[in-house]
């Protein structure tokens, strides 16, 4: 028995703008998002008209990628909170570097990306859980006494958006680039009796003053 022509094009139509999401994703990624957009429907495999069907424009797709991917990095956020420390969490959330990386480059690296982001309510929905999420592992891992008391959400925010840019390589030096920065960023995140900060913590409200 063969599926009625509806639910066929439905199934269709879902195939088409997923694989244009993941190309997308995958070329702003590695390009980011000023791509053509004719090179997005190629490398998805779909014309051009398809993809402007879905995606009237680029601000349109752009909107599409950020909440898939803020949405991605919200489960990983939540599924790292379930490790047994709030160390460890905070390790493996720090580690979960794809998709983590799309996010932050998309908010901070692009100007035109940025404001859109800012700017979509169901984007910033995200943003907030998952920073709700990082405030919870933060002071977790504070209480365990793991990570330094004179840093706050906001310093930990920032310390990915520095791990997150966009290095000076590819490949395999770029994934050893990101290691060492990860591991030479979380060693500064140890509590450490000997070591003080300047001035004060950094908190998730200042991350939103403009």
């Amino acid at each position: 028995m063969t599926a009625d022509p509806e639910t066929r094009l439905r199934a269709d139509a879902r195939r088409n703008r997923d694989q244009i999401l993941a190309a997308a994703k995958q070329m702003f990624f590695d390009d980011g998002p000023d791509v053509p957009m004719e090179e997005i429907a190629r490398a998805a495999g779909v014309g051009v008209g398809t993809l402007y069907r879905r995606f009237p424009d680029r601000e349109a797709l752009i909107r599409a990628v950020a909440q898939d991917n803020f949405a991605r990095v919200l489960t990983e956020a939540r599924a790292a909170a379930e490790e047994p420390t709030g160390w460890q969490a905070l390790v493996r959330l720090l580690g979960q570097s794809r998709e983590l990386q799309l996010s932050v480059r998309l908010a901070l690296v692009s100007p035109q990306a940025s404001v859109i982001i800012r700017e979509d309510r169901g984007t910033q929905e995200f943003r907030n859980a998952i920073l709700d999420v990082l405030d919870d592992i933060v002071h977790r891992a504070q209480d365990e006494g793991s990570l330094r008391a004179d840093v706050s959400t906001g310093d930990v925010a920032i310390v990915v958006s520095l791990l997150l840019r966009r290095f000076p390589a590819k490949g395999e030096t770029a994934e050893l680039m990101i290691e060492r920065v990860l591991a030479l960023l979380l060693e500064g995140l140890r509590a450490r009796p000997d070591s003080v900060l300047p001035g004060r913590p950094i908190t998730v409200e200042d991350l939103y003053l403009r």
